[in-house]
């Protein structure tokens, strides 16, 4: 998603400037080639208040580049209003000053250089190259340094959520946030990864996008998704390093991916820097403790050697054992803390001969009671709380309160699959070393009780492997340069059925692509032939798809197209009515491809086969085969070109 530039300066020709000039001919060119989206408060066309306009771009622009070559009361009250609300993303210019005001005297600027007015067309491409280097290394930096003045001087000030800079009449960026959410949610609950993907790449400024990623990250966490999710928490890292929940999801995320010593690593750095945080020491507790059971429970052990091979790790138990302790410590009201480091204090205690370290257990086992208990009565139907204080019960009371307990947990469980089963892999945890094996017993029943009682989330299918193609259309009348002239259709129908023959293409596997005359139509066409499941995927509504995409080329083509989507084993997919509307920096078919590719690698990257047909040249616009291919070479690099210089 390209960067938003908000551009402050004169309207119309002042002091013997022509400044929509220097905007059309200098500022927006060398911006918009450094991939920004452009915009000044004059080009809103839409009915309404300029000046809201204005207010709401200057507040929520990636970055505000300021033109200073005259004193214009507006432009320098709008660079104030940014200095005061936002710390970084300003850059200033200006052409006829050799100095700049005593407030702004310190600030770096760049000088362009104007002839009769205007920009000077001998040094328009030298003044364009800076402007873009300026800008681009202003938001390379964005973290590393405050540029607002305001902000520099009040060390502690912080600025405010992006969301509380919404102006109370411009509603347009409240609407798009609001629809993006309600897509993340519809997606989410429809196992779409994809989907949650491609909506995760369009906030439109920093601040949204950052939101977006953690949202993404969340929900593709919710799925399974780790290391999808993982790369969404990164993404949000690289705009905001030091934001907390999303260097704790990545800890999280890494531990499970069974990567215990970075996530360890990755924690402890976490809690270095936000040593009063309880969620975070909780977590570095979880990575200890799955690398302490990662190390003796092991399939085909008996279950003596699991509990000797447990006490003989007992020192990774124990630094797990403190990690929560110290979340605990660090907030009595943090329940999850407590209840691990009293349950992990009691296994250990079974695990030895000896008494283990001494922890203030009844003091923990008290404080931990009174958290849930207080946390069940603001919530009183939370499943949480409830097991919480049925897990104590497992601890220290008889079989009989143990099962009172449970059966008060699993009341509220609310046909809760995961939560469920994620209470019967603690208790089994204890089972696996013989602790108190009554009383566990008595709260596993309770628990598969309710999980057979509720069917098992049902496995969704899984393809053997994943197929992308994109390939050249047939060429339209008018076209100058033939790339895929009808005459070859044989040849590059041939082509496909011999690679998908060579990559065993048949029932069982799954298939993505468009559905335009020429190579898509022959694509879908093959796969169908071979069983394969197949899911077409079109940028617009379909009767401006057709028009654009296959009607051109005669009603044969037209014929076949419903023809493939009438076989039962075809979906079509639209994505406006999917996705919703594409934004405005954003090309459609590029879209569509990322979509395509996004949904594929949701099954996993090692089971995608992208197939292409292609010239190895750039395409007629973005978003062509060439766009595809780099894209997936970067996430999985398995790529089969069917080259048509060779072909014909």
């Amino acid at each position: 998603m390209a960067y938003h530039a908000f551009v402050a300066m004169p309207f119309g020709v002042k002091e013997e400037i022509d400044f929509n000039a220097v905007y059309k001919d200098f500022i927006k060119p060398a911006l918009e080639t450094a991939g920004f989206a452009v915009f000044r408060a004059d080009e809103e066309m839409r009915a309404g208040d300029i000046r809201t306009d204005m207010f709401q771009e200057l507040l929520l622009a990636d970055l505000v580049v300021a033109d200073l070559s005259i004193d214009n009361p507006n432009v320098w009250y709008e660079l104030g209003v940014r200095h005061a609300l936002r710390a970084r993303g300003v850059i200033g210019i200006r052409c006829q000053r050799d100095y700049m005001p005593f407030d702004v005297y310190t600030d770096r600027a760049i000088k362009y250089r104007i002839k009769d007015g205007k920009p000077d067309p001998s040094f328009i491409d030298e003044d364009k190259k800076l402007l873009v280097t300026f800008a681009t290394e202003t938001m390379n930096s964005w973290y590393e340094r405050k540029i607002s003045p305001v902000y520099n001087l009040l060390p502690d000030l912080t600025e405010p959520d992006w969301k509380r800079l919404l102006v109370q009449k411009a509603n347009e960026f409240a609407g798009r946030y609001k629809e993006w959410s309600m897509r993340i949610e519809i997606a989410r609950k429809a196992n779409r990864a994809g989907d949650i993907l491609v909506l995760a790449e369009e906030g439109f400024n920093i601040g949204f996008r950052n939101e977006t990623y953690r949202a993404a990250g969340k929900a593709l966490l919710s799925l399974g998704q780790f290391e999808l999710a993982l790369e969404q928490f990164e993404k949000a890292l690289e705009l905001a390093p030091n934001d907390l929940e999303s260097r704790r999801q990545k800890g999280l995320l890494l531990g499970r991916l069974k990567r215990n010593a970075d996530a360890k690593e990755w924690l402890e750095k976490v809690v270095e820097d936000h040593p009063d945080d309880a969620e975070s020491w909780a977590l570095l507790g979880r990575v200890k403790k799955d690398d302490w059971i990662s190390r003796w429970r092991i399939d085909g052990k008996s279950l003596e050697q699991k509990r000797l091979d447990a006490m003989a790790d007992e020192g990774v138990l124990r630094e797990a054992i403190d990690a929560y302790v110290t979340g605990f410590q660090k907030d009595p009201a943090h329940y999850y803390s407590g209840i691990n480091a009293v349950t992990l204090w009691h296994l250990r205690r079974h695990l030895s001969a000896e008494n283990p370290d001494s922890i203030d257990s009844e003091g923990i086992d008290g404080g931990v009671r009174w958290a849930a208990r207080t946390a069940s009565k603001r919530k009183p139907k939370e499943y949480w709380p409830r097991v919480t204080l049925a897990e104590l019960e497992v601890l220290t009371n008889d079989k009989g309160a143990v099962q009172s307990a449970y059966k008060n947990a699993v009341a509220v469980a609310d046909n809760d699959w995961f939560s469920l089963n994620s209470s019967r892999e603690q208790l089994l945890l204890l089972k696996d070393l013989e602790f108190r094996p009554d009383e566990v017993n008595a709260a596993v029943q309770v628990v598969e009780r309710e999980l057979n009682r509720i069917a098992e989330p049902k496995k969704k299918w899984s393809p053997k492997q994943v197929f992308i193609f994109s390939g050249h259309m047939i060429d339209a009348p008018n076209r100058k340069e033939p790339r895929f002239p009808a005459d070859k259709e044989q040849i590059a129908a041939a082509a496909i059925a011999a690679k998908l023959d060579e990559l065993k293409a048949g029932q069982g596997d799954l298939a993505f692509c468009g559905g335009a005359c020429g190579g898509d139509m022959l694509f879908a066409e093959a796969c169908l032939e071979r069983g394969v499941r197949l899911d077409v995927r079109l940028p617009f509504d379909e009767p401006t798809f057709l028009q654009n995409s296959v009607t051109f080329a005669g009603d044969g083509w037209v014929d076949r197209y419903y023809k493939m989507k009438s076989d039962e084993k075809t979906r079509i997919y639209v994505m406006p009515d999917e996705l919703g509307p594409t934004p405005k920096s954003v090309n459609p078919y590029a879209r569509n491809n990322l979509w395509q590719l996004y949904t594929a690698l949701a099954w996993g990257p090692d089971k995608v086969r992208f197939v292409c047909l292609w010239n190895r040249k750039g395409g007629d616009g973005a978003g062509g085969t060439e766009h595809m291919v780099e894209t997936v070479q970067k996430y999985s690099g398995r790529v089969y070109i069917l080259d048509t210089t060779k072909l014909w």
